[in-house]
């Protein structure tokens, strides 16, 4: 009887601690989505008059788990360091449902740069971690979002690290390492 109660008590324990991180994981973007919305959502700022070329950039997917790549067009910058300026400022702009953007609202770019060895510094404002949601899935998607519109459009950039306030951070929230220039990667990408 001793060893049934406590298969059961075990089972009913297991029970709880997946329906709990089942709960706890859930992207925080996904749940965004299913909120009704009181206020309309910004639209995009459109892209000031002049030349302009087509980007690919990235937002958060339908179910909220990877990105999905959107063909966009945006203002064109003459040489590399100013096209990354423009395709950072078109991606981190606010953006129409059904789109949802996996960088905070309010984050602003600070500066940008380039080494001659490929390697870009995106300085954000500090909106890009104080009004972070938080998580592991939330905050990767965040910095594939900002690596993968660099280089997945700018052979010349083929890493990219995140800075705050004008300073290196080990993270955002918590989870991404962010000490050290990253590459492209598609793996997060539908």
């Amino acid at each position: 009887m001793d060893r049934r109660v406590s298969v059961a008590i075990g089972i009913v324990f297991v029970a709880f601690v997946v329906g709990w991180l089942m709960f706890v994981s859930t992207p925080r973007w996904f749940s965004r989505q299913q909120k009704p919305v009181a206020a309309a959502p910004a639209p995009a700022p459109p892209a000031p008059p002049g030349r302009k070329i087509k980007a690919r950039l990235f937002y958060v997917s339908e179910d909220g788990t990877r990105l999905t790549g959107v063909e966009r067009e945006i203002a064109y910058g003459e040489g590399p360091l100013e096209q990354a300026r423009e395709i950072i400022s078109a991606q981190i702009a606010p953006v129409t449902e059904p789109l949802v953007s996996a960088v905070p609202p309010g984050t602003k770019l600070r500066a940008l740069f380039m080494t001659e060895g490929g390697d870009a510094y995106i300085d954000l404002s500090r909106e890009v971690t104080a009004a972070h949601t938080g998580g592991t899935l939330d905050e990767t998607l965040t910095v594939y979002t900002l690596v993968n519109a660099l280089t997945a459009n700018l052979p010349a950039i083929t890493s990219v690290q995140l800075l705050v306030e004008g300073k290196e951070v080990d993270t955002l929230s918590g989870h991404v390492d962010l000490r050290r220039p990253l590459s492209k990667n598609l793996a997060w990408v539908q």
